[in-house]
């Protein structure tokens, strides 16, 4: 606080102390330099905008920044459909099931209650594609991270373990593994990512066949918690994999908030964003989530559903009705007192006028005739 070249004494308000200790008006001195008055403090016009910033680097954190996941599968899903159009082959016959009179499918996965076992595939998908397309710069493997320093069974790890990246089956049959024991639901795994995408923007790490498991591990360990009421516990997680022990739970969990720097929040918004972007990735990879038909109790749910918005927008039409008659109600009134205003202000005009006057008016306007003799 008394140190003379903290940034408190320059950027002060425009008050000055003198020798007694009161205050006096501040005096302007002569125009100075950053470089004169000892500080180069940044000016407000000088920063950058964060927003941007964090919208271009945090995906993660922001609606309307475009997810990792999808960007990286673009590569894929263009070759795709290039060796596709190249051989002639059809992109594979889709079981398309189409409503009728009597039977009629739904999308059975909605954004607030996701379809668990398609919502894991596309996540699985996902992190298949964040490890095939990762980043060759030699970014650097965090311990905590390494399956080879911290393995999550007893068998002995392959020299080769980080060289083979592993298949899209691979990566599901482990998060479902995880899931399937703990009881956890389909928003979780879309949490899960979220918290994934986080960790590598963050930490600017990669996540390949060396850290994988460990990463979807501390992942999934976190969202259970965030997520779910009734969280699951290390412990838990311990009975699931046999061979780990709490002590390393307890330190994957720390260090991933750590590394997270303790941003945990997941915005509606985003978790929206991460959904949609995930159905997108399951269209072009022809990952279609299930028809079902409609059954009589759904058909109730959806029926009492729709009363009961049809409720709400009756009453919302209602309220709008009766705020449009008042404000036709305040219009006609002000239209009232604007006529009886021109009507008082003409009536003092008439009053004002000389009679002479008043005739020639009248003569010109043709309200009189011409030979109307006035006595």
């Amino acid at each position: 606080m008394g140190n003379t070249t903290s940034c408190c004494v320059s950027s002060s308000p425009k008050l000055r102390r003198n020798a007694h200790s009161r205050l006096e008006s501040y005096r302007p001195e002569a125009d100075l330099s950053r470089e004169d008055t000892g500080c180069n403090l940044q000016h407000i016009s000088d920063r950058e905008n964060i927003d941007d910033l964090n919208m271009e680097f945090n995906p993660s954190d922001h609606p309307r920044a475009s997810t990792i996941f999808l960007s990286k599968s673009q590569t894929d899903v263009r070759e795709k459909r290039k060796s596709l159009y190249i051989n002639h082959h059809p992109p594979g016959q889709l079981r398309r099931k189409y409503s009728s009179c009597s039977t009629i499918f739904l999308d059975d996965s909605t954004v607030s209650q996701p379809n668990l076992k398609y919502t894991i595939k596309c996540v699985a998908l996902a992190i298949y594609y964040h490890i095939k397309n990762r980043d060759t710069d030699g970014r650097m493997l965090l311990d905590i991270f390494d399956e080879n320093l911290h393995p999550l069974s007893k068998s002995e790890v392959p020299p080769d373990y980080d060289k083979h990246d592993p298949e899209q089956k691979q990566i599901y049959r482990f998060v479902r593994t995880l899931f399937s024991a703990a009881q956890l639901t389909a928003e979780c795994a879309i949490v899960t990512l979220v918290y994934l995408e986080r960790l590598l923007t963050y930490a600017e790490i990669d996540i390949c066949p060396a850290n994988w498991k460990r990463i979807v591990l501390g992942a999934i360990l976190l969202a259970s918690k965030v997520w779910d009421d009734q969280a699951v516990w290390n412990v838990d997680y311990c009975q699931i994999l046999k061979d780990i022990s709490v002590e390393d739970m307890n330190e994957l969990e720390r260090q991933f908030l750590e590394l997270l720097q303790f941003n945990i929040n997941v915005p509606s918004s985003v978790y929206a964003k991460y959904y949609f972007d995930l159905r997108s990735l399951a269209e072009a990879n022809n990952l279609s989530f299930p028809l079902e038909p409609l059954s009589r109790d759904r058909a109730y749910k959806l029926e009492a559903i729709s009363r009961l918005c049809e409720d709400k927008y009756k009453d919302f039409r209602k309220a709008a009705k009766k705020r449009f008659t008042l404000f036709m109600r305040k219009q006609q009134i002000r239209c009232l007192e604007e006529e009886t205003k021109n009507e008082v202000e003409a009536e003092k005009y008439f009053r004002t006028v000389p009679l002479s006057h008043m005739l020639y008016l009248m003569k010109r306007s043709g309200s009189m005739k011409t030979n109307h003799v006035v006595k």
